[in-house]
Parts: C-alpha cells; sequence; structure tokens
C-alpha cells in the first residue's frame, strides 16, 4: 500500500512539534532529534530542506533553531509531499514516465483514476490537520 518515505515521515514529526511551540520559541534539531529517537543527521538535512522550501525559518548561531513560518492550513498534504519528494503516482506511468509497458498496459485507466482520487483526497488535507 502507499507508504510515506521516513523523510516526509521526519518532516510531519517536526513540524507537529514545532507548531506545538510559543509562537517565537525556536527548537533545534538536537531537542527534536532526542525527543523522538530520529537520527539527528538525516533530521537536520530534512529541517534544511524544509527551509529551503519556506515551510520552516532557520536561525543561525548557538541560540539558534527552527520554527514554523506561516500557518500550515495554507498547504495542502498532496503539495507538502510533492515539494518534499517531488510528483508522485502509485506507478510510473501516472508521473509522465517512459514505462516501457505503457501500450500494451491493460490496468493504467483504472490506476489513473485511483491516483486522481488519491491526490484529489490529499489536496483536501491541510499539513496542519496532520500535525496538530
Amino acid at each position: 500500500m502507499l507508504k510515506l518515505t521516513r523523510k516526509l515521515e521526519y518532516s510531519l514529526i517536526a513540524l507537529s512539534h514545532m507548531q506545538h511551540k510559543e509562537e517565537n520559541e525556536l527548537s533545534t534539531t538536537k531537542e527534536i532529534a532526542v525527543k523522538f529517537a530520529i537520527p539527528q543527521e538525516i533530521l537536520a538535512k530534512t529541517l534544511q530542506q524544509l527551509a529551503k522550501l519556506e515551510i520552516v525559518h532557520a536561525v543561525q548561531g548557538p541560540h539558534g533553531g527552527y520554527k514554523v513560518i506561516e500557518s500550515l492550513d495554507n498547504l495542502s498534504f498532496l503539495d507538502f509531499i510533492e515539494k518534499m519528494e517531488g510528483p508522485q503516482g502509485l506507478v510510473e506511468c501516472t508521473t509522465d514516465s517512459d514505462c516501457s509497458l505503457m501500450d500494451v498496459c491493460n490496468i493504467r485507466q483504472p490506476i489513473k483514476i485511483i491516483n486522481k482520487n488519491l491526490k484529489t483526497m490529499f489536496s483536501n488535507i491541510s499539513l496542519s490537520e496532520i500535525t496538530q
């Protein structure tokens, strides 16, 4: 079945943690990694990506850390996944790839319908609903 990558899981855990902090309170990579038993090096790269995508704000220095930039209500779960991982689909042919079975595939249409329905569902869920 569908499965989120570790990077997405760690991102959601970190965002949920940060969302429950006071407005100007920062979270450090170490704090989140220790609290949720996440490898610190992987979490650091994930948080840097979230900062690059302007989902979180990174503050440098000895008292630095991360905080959520804006309300996560404005970002759908689908948009979040695609920002983090790129275009997603159940199978290769749903993401504009060159599948070698394209000409003979007898399940392409039903899979496209399922994929469309999943994308619709994910686009109707805000990131804040998941990280509350």
